[in-house]
């Protein structure tokens, strides 16, 4: 009994750890790149250490952290390399998401994909640049959500949270043209226009890819070793 009651105690400490890392990366608190080190980290979020490396490795499972072994950790550094390969999965995987959500939506899934952009047009009049990457990223989970699809839905699911994280890091995008394409996809998938709502979903992500990588130019540490990151805190110890 106290065994279980002790690693229930440890999973809540270990969502906690990850939900509070998560947020703090996904909302670019945490900067590509960015070492992170356990003991400061422990000390801070109020936990041990064995909850927050599990933390760690869910993380480094969502694509947002990575571990070095017998070195430590830092926030990936999300390199143009890193932004080009999402672009190129999305391309073909959520136009095929939208195609499947314009046949397969029904009226509780639309009354969704309405609600985040409304809650879009509500952060842009805000300039609530994290508000607009939440709403953007689950319009596009939602999209997903109504293919209806299982197997789409697994091999989208690892992306998630590397696409909203691109969606925080590309705030300086213009919020209001993302929006108004969203409305059209939007408007296409409601129709049951298929083809439409593909060709649209594929126009969408292409168009911002561009921009994007000459983001992610801005972003990217010049020269970046992994291994020589995570094993300045040997070196440097607390700062």
């Amino acid at each position: 009994m106290a065994a279980g009651r002790a690693g229930t105690a440890r999973g809540s400490l270990r969502d906690l750890a990850y939900d509070a890392l998560r947020r703090r990366i996904l909302d670019a608190e945490l900067a590509p790149g960015t070492r992170l080190v356990e003991r400061d980290l422990a000390a801070e979020l109020e936990v041990s250490r064995i909850p927050l490396r599990e933390a760690l490795r869910r993380l480094e499972a969502d694509g947002l952290v990575l571990l070095v072994p017998h070195r430590g950790a830092l926030v990936s550094p999300f390199t143009p390399a890193d932004v080009r390969d999402l672009f190129d999965v999305r391309e073909s995987l959520e136009s095929l998401a939208a195609r499947l959500a314009a046949e397969r939506a029904d009226s509780d899934g639309l009354g969704r994909l309405a609600a985040r952009l409304k809650a879009a047009r509500t952060a842009i009049e805000a300039q609530d640049r994290a508000g607009i990457a939440a709403a953007n990223a689950g319009f596009h989970t939602d999209i997903v959500d109504l293919a209806d699809n299982p197997l789409l839905s697994n091999m989208m699911r690892p992306l998630e949270a590397r696409t909203h994280w691109l969606f925080r890091l590309t705030a300086q995008r213009d919020p209001a043209q993302q929006c108004a394409e969203h409305e059209e996809m939007y408007e296409a998938i409601a129709a049951g226009d298929a083809d439409r709502a593909a060709a649209l979903a594929h126009a969408h992500v292409v168009d911002g890819r561009a921009e994007s990588l000459a983001l992610a130019e801005e972003w990217a540490h010049p020269v970046i070793d992994p291994q020589r990151v995570a094993a300045r805190r040997r070196r440097r110890g607390p700062e």
